[in-house]
């Protein structure tokens, strides 16, 4: 693979250190937000084609968006400003030969798998957001695309998942699945009122786009899934995150069975 056919999309929506590596296109989600301030040395995600208003809900999607529609490479990935592929250059981060060198047209490049142990990706899920987006957007394969069926259950039956919406693929793949995505999270986004949720729920296109990519990775058996280490920027707090999920958890619990009050 000839090293300038990949690029890697880097969403942020500040500025912050970025690579120097030329694989790494740093590019601005949320653009269009009112009151947001232009990033420098970074692509705005509301030129050409583009949902960038919709970045409060949709997070880094609109960047993935924008590459869809406007932006044209053989291969083409994405990660975020404080998280990347791990490899050998600047301060631990994946340079170009060391991704391309495990990309080939058929393969997808996912972080290293989360493990939940003690729930299912579907319990995990409804137990800390409501649960009427993910059933619905299963209802949704069930009705559009019945061929993957078996793989959206097992994806919601295991208790491991490929999280952070990060991944490099061809664009050939990437194009099919964000075609894929889309749909579903628009037909959501028209039958769900969610103007009484939370900031933090109203991000809900953000996470069930982490749950869907893995449905569609599983039901495309033509696919090789190569596992990669990650690495994050800044320090994890890991004691407080746990004490969020715990606290979403209860929350769900009391206003019954994950649905919005």
């Amino acid at each position: 693979m000839q090293k300038q056919e990949m690029r890697v999309l880097v969403a942020t929506h500040k500025p912050y250190w970025m690579p120097r590596d030329d694989l790494y296109l740093p590019i601005q989600v949320g653009a269009a937000v009112p009151g947001r301030a232009p990033v420098p040395n970074t692509v705005a995600d509301n030129n050409g084609i583009n949902i960038s208003a919709k970045n409060p809900s949709y997070c880094e999607l609109t960047a993935l968006y924008w590459a869809w529609k406007n932006y044209a490479v053989p291969y083409i990935g994405l990660a975020h400003y404080r998280r990347y592929f791990r490899g050998h250059g600047e301060r631990k981060i994946a340079q170009k030969k060391d991704l391309a060198r495990r990309l080939a047209p058929d393969t997808v490049l996912v972080p290293k798998r989360r493990r939940y142990y003690i729930e299912t990706v579907y319990n995990h899920y409804v137990h800390a957001h409501h649960s009427a987006p993910m059933d619905l957007a299963l209802d949704i394969i069930r009705r559009d695309y019945p061929g993957q069926v078996e793989a959206s259950e097992r994806v919601m039956n295991r208790t491991w998942l490929y999280l952070f919406n990060m991944f490099v693929m061809s664009k050939q793949n990437f194009d099919a699945y964000c075609e894929w995505l889309f749909a579903i999270l628009e037909e959501i986004e028209s039958r769900i009122d969610t103007s009484h949720w939370s900031a933090y729920e109203t991000r809900m296109p953000g996470f069930l786009s982490e749950r869907l990519f893995n449905i569609w990775l599983e039901a495309r058996d033509d696919l090789a899934i190569v596992e990669c280490p990650y690495v994050t920027l800044e320090k994890q707090h890991t004691v407080a995150k746990v004490v969020n999920v715990i606290r979403r958890k209860v929350d769900r619990r009391n206003m019954g069975a994950g649905e919005a009050p």
